[in-house]
Order: C-alpha cells, then structure tokens, then sequence
C-alpha cells in the first residue's frame, strides 16, 4: 500500500462519522495499510467525502455470521482496529475487545466516541458542541453576548482523531515492545480538555477571566483580533510580543500615545475601536502589501476559496486536487518517507476481493463468503 512513514501497519476502521474517517484518512495518508469494514449495500463514491479517502473497502452483513468471522480474522492480522459506535455495540456484534485480543493479543483496540466508555453520560447521543460544553472549551469560545461553537474542530477532529490517531500510534509501539496489546477509550470530551490544559494554567496563575473576549487569545486584546477591511474582507493581527506590537503600530502609522498601554486592559476596548478605525481605511489586498511577511504576526483572513490560491500555500503545495476536489494535503512532512493520497474515496465493498487476498484470505474462501451473501461485491 502506502510508501509512508506508517508503511506496513495494518489498521481495520469500522465505517463512521466524524472523527472515525479522519483518523483513517490521517493514518492512510502517511502510508498505512487501513481497510474500511462497511455495512453491505449499495454505495456510491463521492469524490468530495474527503475524510474517506485513501482507503480499501470491504462491504459486510454484520447480521451474517460468515461477516463477524471475517471481521475477527481480519483483527487477527491487523496491528489496530477501531471503531466508533456507543458502548456496548461491538460487544453485542460479537467484536467487542475481548473477543478481538483473544484471537490477537498484539491488537490494539481503539474505541472513539463523545462521551466515553463509562461515566454518567456514556450511552447519552451527542455532537461536537456537547462534548466541548463540558471542558470549559466553548464556555471560553464566542462573542460578549454567547458562546459560539469553533466548527467541529475541537471535540470531533483535536480532541478525538487526533488523540485516536496518536493512542492507536503509541498503542502499537508498546505492543510491539512487550507483546501486549490493549484497549484505547478514547473520549471527544477528554481530549477537548486536555487540548485545554494551557488556559487551565493561565486560570492557576491568575491570568484568564471567566469572561469571553476579556482575554490574550480570545478576542480581548487589542492587538489579538480580526479587524475589518475597507472592501469588507478581514485581516488577523496577533502582534503580542513587544518588539510585534511597535512594528504593529510603525505599520499602520499609528502614533496615539494612548497606544503605549498595551498590556493595560482597562484600555483594550478603547484601543481596539481606535485601530479597527485605521484597519478600516485600506483594503485587504493594502494590508497585505504593507504586512505580509513582516514580524507583525499578520496574516489575512480566508474563505474556502482563497486559501488555496494564496502564495504560501501554493508553495508549500498545502492543497491538492483529487477527482475535481480540492483538499488538504497530508500533513505533517517528513523528509525520508513523505505520505501521500493513497488514493480517492471508495464505494462500499470495491475492494472485496482485492483487500481479503491482500490480508491472508484464500480465493475459496471469498468465494465461500460471496455465496454465504456476507460480502457486498
């Protein structure tokens, strides 16, 4: 499969949402091997269902016997599975984990959902809002008036694909060290608060506010904002070191004395009228002449249509397009073994046949599966 710094690790995803197919598009991308279990039936590929690209796709009837016995000799095989149903579905499939690590005691097992395995909410449904609501992450997100929901970032893809993707990682590290493999609970909510522990350090030390937009880096400061433009687009300012903030005030030819009281925050609304007033005299495209690659800490803001057209990310090939959509390129880099799209998102059980020979299964056997009406293709 892949050529990535994770060539050779074989993963099994059970088909989800959210944050499930980004951690398989993650760990696809830098190179390994990740089959796709699917629920049998019919299903078209969508070239803009990115999160699912790069990976194989094995159509099953997890009410078929033959499908579970499949799925369990696939885990046999594989270095991690993981899956993301509430607590207590694999167990009732017969392929809850310790099934799975009697048959493979190497396999590390990773269970991504909301709330987690245990606790008073555990079986409760959710979204990414509720699961941030209760870390302190969204109270700390938003206007003067409410708080606002950050996307999906936070709970579905910081705090779960990505603490999945990394437990599954050092999972299999220590698997490999000690012969063991083991369990990954991993909750949306315990990641939003642990992506947190910076503010809850800043509240220790007495130097955040319970309030939103009375801080450093939520909109508070002055010199910590988006200000809008005089062609209605916006620019981002985080100019917070000293020397930043007079090349700030240098850039924009402000000289108001009043300005010198940066840390003051009894001053910081008054301030941040003052420079929205000058942001507001140049376009965009003026600002960006003036600031672009200064140390002011400048960058302008956005949308889905500019980002990838703006020079930096053209140059570092941040975006790609793939099947006439354009997407992410994988990230991180690596300079020895660079990952890469493995290829465009597939329909449910396209690969049958192709993945079951790849991982260990006999053509009789397909056939016996194919007839026994398990597979999808």
């Amino acid at each position: 499969m892949g050529k990535g710094p994770l060539s050779g690790l074989k993963v099994v995803e059970f088909a989800g949402i959210g944050p499930g197919p980004f951690c398989g598009m993650l760990l696809s991308d830098l190179g390994a091997d990740v089959v796709r279990i699917d629920r049998k039936g019919q299903g078209r590929a969508s070239p803009a269902d990115i999160t699912a690209r790069g990976r194989r796709s094995i159509g099953l009837d997890l009410k078929n016997p033959a499908s579970i016995e499949t799925c369990l000799k696939l885990m046999e095989s594989a270095d991690a599975v993981f899956e993301g149903f509430r607590p207590g579905v694999m167990e009732r499939l017969g392929l809850g984990p310790d099934v799975a690590l009697k048959r493979n005691p190497k396999l590390v097992y990773g269970r991504m959902t909301g709330w987690g395995q245990f606790g008073p909410y555990a079986n409760a449904a959710g979204h990414d809002m509720n699961y941030i609501a209760i870390t302190g992450a969204l109270h700390a997100i938003g206007t003067n008036d409410k708080p606002i929901p950050p996307l999906n970032l936070v709970g579905d893809f910081g705090g779960g694909a990505l603490y999945l993707a990394f437990g599954l990682l050092a999972g299999v590290l220590n698997a490999r060290q000690t012969g063991q493999g083991q369990v990954i609970d991993c909750a949306m909510s315990d990641g939003a608060a642990s992506l947190m522990a910076m503010f809850y350090g800043f509240k220790a030390s007495g130097m955040w506010k319970e309030e939103r937009r009375a801080n450093l880096l939520d909109g508070g400061a002055h010199f910590y904002d988006t200000y809008q433009c005089a062609d209605g687009k916006w620019i981002s300012i985080g100019s917070i070191e000293p020397q930043f903030y007079a090349l700030l005030l240098e850039k924009t030819g402000i000289n108001d004395p009043a300005f010198a009281a940066q840390m003051d925050r009894g001053s910081w609304n008054d301030l941040r009228d003052k420079l929205a007033h000058v942001i507001a005299q140049k376009t965009q495209a003026e600002w960006c002449e003036i600031m672009d690659a200064t140390d002011v800490c400048f960058a302008p803001v956005l949308d889905l249509d500019a980002a990838p057209k703006h020079p930096h990310n053209v140059a570092r090939q941040t975006f790609v397009e793939l099947g006439g959509v354009v997407q992410p390129a994988p990230a991180p880099r690596f300079s020895a073994t660079p990952g890469e799209i493995q290829g465009p998102p597939p329909a449910i059980g396209a690969h049958d046949r192709e993945a079951l020979a790849d991982w260990g299964f006999s053509a009789a056997a397909i056939d016996e599966l194919k007839a026994a009406g398990a597979l999808a293709g």
